[in-house]
């Protein structure tokens, strides 16, 4: 099963960010756009688990998220990976840096090490996926719209818990479904 770590979105954001979306998305087909319901913010990406290792993870979870008392996140500007007009592969809104936030995804990489699930060699960077570039045919103003809105705020929620999700490939895009929740203290 392939599996990740992720903060759900409420939502009053999910809805702003399908609204970006919408604004975005000019019927070109080279993006391919992520839906409402699959909106999350990534704490860390698993990948292909076996059905054993499940009960090992959720015991990694339960005891972070007893450690960490709810705290905020804030949405807030657009950019993409990488940097810049020339080859975008992902287009993001932000996630302004908070310390709790900081300090879980590392503690949660450190003791998922343990289990042998190498830890991510790039640093950190908070975001939310909005879309990933399959080409760079005819998208120019779509990453002209996306730079108009590299300031602007899109609200911000209270994190309340992190979820253990499983993630089914279909040919029309992820499927998400919530294998378990952890509440923070």
């Amino acid at each position: 099963m392939r599996t990740f770590i992720a903060i759900d979105l409420e939502s009053d954001i999910k809805k702003a960010l399908s609204l970006l979306v919408d604004e975005l998305d000019k019927g070109n087909r080279n993006i391919r756009w992520v839906k409402h319901e699959g909106m999350h913010l990534t704490l860390k990406f698993l990948g292909e688990i076996s059905i054993e290792k499940v009960p090992e993870i959720e015991n990694i979870l339960k005891m972070i998220s007893k450690k960490y008392d709810p705290f905020p996140l804030k949405f807030k500007g657009t950019g993409s990976f990488p940097p810049g007009m020339k080859n975008p592969r992902v287009l993001w809104v932000g996630i302004e840096e908070e310390e709790t936030l900081m300090a879980l995804q590392s503690q949660l990489e450190g003791e998922l090490e343990k289990l042998g699930f190498p830890r991510e060699q790039r640093k950190f960077h908070a975001h939310l996926t909005l879309g990933r570039v399959k080409s760079l045919f005819n998208i120019k103003e779509t990453l002209l719209l996306l730079e108009k809105y590299k300031d602007r705020n899109f609200g911000e929620m209270k994190a309340n818990r992190i979820s253990f999700i499983q993630s089914t490939l279909k040919p029309t895009g992820a499927e998400y479904s919530i294998l378990s929740e952890f509440e923070l203290k």
